[in-house]
């Protein structure tokens, strides 16, 4: 009989599995309603209830994930905050180098601001995300992060 152990995202016969990724919060399901804005399969587990308070919600990415270009556009305030949990990943502001992604990491990124951030090529990563709170925030999502300068990064 085999037993079998998990850890580190992989099981002890070397197979790959996605239930065991999503770190402290868990994997969630896939990231379905905004697919169309990400290369590769990200996942979703939302942690609070939108209708109730701020939404705050875990997202995975599976390796080489990425989501577009985005904005998080605000008046006043407004902005999103990335709280890395488990992986590795990579975070980058239009214009300015990409900026590796571990767990520990907070990424506080300002209203206005064109950004990406997805997982490393050769491993998962997961973020507990949130917008934070402003006046007239709505987000922008922008072309996708090109196949071209997501391998540029793993020269970095």
């Amino acid at each position: 009989m085999t037993k079998v152990v998990q850890t580190a995202g992989r099981d002890a016969l070397g197979t790959e599995s996605p239930t065991s990724h999503g770190g402290i919060f868990g994997l969630g399901g896939p990231n379905d309603a905004y697919a169309q804005y990400f290369t590769g399969q990200s996942y979703l587990n939302p942690l609070t209830d939108p209708e109730k308070t701020q939404f705050v919600a875990n997202v995975t990415f599976e390796p080489s994930c990425r989501n577009n270009w985005h904005i998080h556009h605000a008046e006043e305030g407004g902005g999103q905050i990335l709280l890395v949990t488990d992986g590795e990943g990579w975070y980058q502001e239009w214009g300015q180098p990409a900026r590796r992604l571990l767990p520990g990491d907070v990424v506080v990124i300002p209203a206005n601001v064109k950004h990406w951030h997805g997982a490393a090529a050769d491993s998962w990563m997961s973020h507990v995300a949130f917008e934070a709170p402003g006046t007239a925030c709505a987000n922008e999502w922008c072309e996708p992060v090109t196949d071209e300068e997501y391998a540029a990064l793993s020269l970095q």
